[in-house]
């Protein structure tokens, strides 16, 4: 599940983690409030307007900007309120912005000059361990740096039986240049970081910029938060962050109905049941020439009512050519699964435009197959994983 920034840094701050200061605002007149309301207690006389979307690179689509006074302030936060983001990480169409963060201005002159670091805690597959992934080369796509001077990104593994430990928050600010106050600042917030990362059961943490300010505090100006949805049973408090209005309509729908779907961008639409089968079904979809459409694991009960949702969610996509129905009828018999797929064909009549392939394996299996063809239905079946590709290719050619 994403957050938003200013959700983010609630997170972050509850760990004690040192964040830039804002308020959330949905009206031009809420943003000067805010701003007042920031100065009275940070002392700050400019502030940075923020589009609060569910995408990175906002400052390159006009999402950020910088308010030097109250007028600036109001102006700019009518130009952003409602407009429709465009960044590297949205569609063409981009994001529509609901609401904005008015954050304190942390760039004030003084001893030092600020700097800026990138640093993330996410979780290594190869070694299952967390791990810090940071570089002195901040506020910049991580991306470049990886491609062009990769030695500028350093990584520390977590060991999960003791947590981070006081030398690896050292090491990482030793990486960083840091001494004295700094360096101090620093071990703190990477150890408040990674126990946020680790007590709030997220997949990933990304803070870019971390600032250390002129007065050398370390502070997180931008905060991306991913979390775990297996964990949110344990969050309660977490789950209201969810902001439907940024996810795909239809994944929604499919969580609203309890199936487990994810949209992708092929031409034929999968129905499953069981997340390694729907895996392994994508992968006969390619062998096949096609491109999956999404991922769509219907669990256990494949009855009619699940199965007609099933469909109704996969044709909600336009660019679906064909659907496959890949079911091992281990938990479920194959014939009650052809009972649910000839009933949820007819009830939906002339809503099934495309060519649908059944192939169902294991219990009941042949009289899953005799049901389907004695009901009449437009409907292909097959039993083998290769005949099931077979026939997908034949209805795509």
């Amino acid at each position: 599940m994403n957050l938003h920034e200013y959700q983010g840094k609630e997170i972050l701050s509850s760990f004690g983690v040192g964040i830039q200061k804002g308020i959330l605002a949905h009206t031009p007149k809420e943003a000067v409030e805010a701003a007042k309301k920031l100065t009275e207690e940070t002392g700050t006389g400019w502030h940075v307007i923020k589009a609060q979307v569910h995408a990175g690179g906002r400052g390159k689509g006009g999402g950020v900007k910088l308010a030097k006074n109250l007028k600036e302030v109001e102006q700019i936060a009518d130009e952003i309120l409602g407009m429709h983001l465009v960044t590297p990480q949205t569609s063409k169409e981009g994001k529509e912005v609901h609401q904005i963060l008015i954050t304190e201005d942390v760039y004030y002159p003084g001893d030092n000059e600020p700097d800026e670091y990138y640093m993330s805690v996410l979780l290594n597959r190869a070694t299952g361990r967390n791990m810090i992934m940071y570089s002195p080369e901040g506020g910049v796509d991580i991306e470049s740096v990886a491609e062009k001077t990769p030695e500028r990104i350093f990584t520390e593994e977590i060991d999960p039986a003791t947590g981070i430990l006081p030398f690896q928050a050292r090491k990482i600010a030793f990486n960083f240049g840091l001494e004295g106050k700094a360096f101090k600042e620093m071990t703190k917030f990477v150890t408040a970081l990674y126990n946020a990362y680790d007590g709030s059961d997220s997949s990933l943490f990304e803070i870019n910029p971390v600032l250390k300010t002129s007065d050398d505090k370390i502070v997180a100006v931008d905060a991306k938060v991913t979390l775990d949805d297996s964990a949110l049973f344990r969050h309660k408090d977490y789950q209201s962050m969810r902001d439907t209005r940024e996810e795909d309509p239809t994944e929604v729908e499919a969580r609203d109905a309890g199936l487990s779907y994810v949209n992708l961008d092929g031409n034929v639409g999968c129905m499953v049941n069981g997340a390694g089968l729907a895996m392994a079904t994508m992968d006969l979809i390619k062998f096949a020439g096609g491109e999956p459409a999404n991922f769509l694991d219907v669990g256990g009960t494949a009855d009619a009512k699940r199965v007609e949702q099933a469909f109704k969610l996969i044709l909600k996509d336009e660019k679906v050519e064909a659907i496959l129905i890949n079911i091992f009828g281990g938990i479920v018999r194959c014939d009650r699964v052809a009972e649910g797929i000839i009933e949820a064909y007819k009830n939906m009549g002339d809503q099934i435009t495309v060519p649908i392939i059944v192939r169902l394996q294991g219990t009941n299996a042949e009289k899953a197959v005799e049901l389907i063809k004695e009901a009449g239905i437009d409907v292909k079946t097959a039993v083998q994983f290769k005949e099931a590709a077979d026939k997908v290719q034949e209805v795509l050619a």
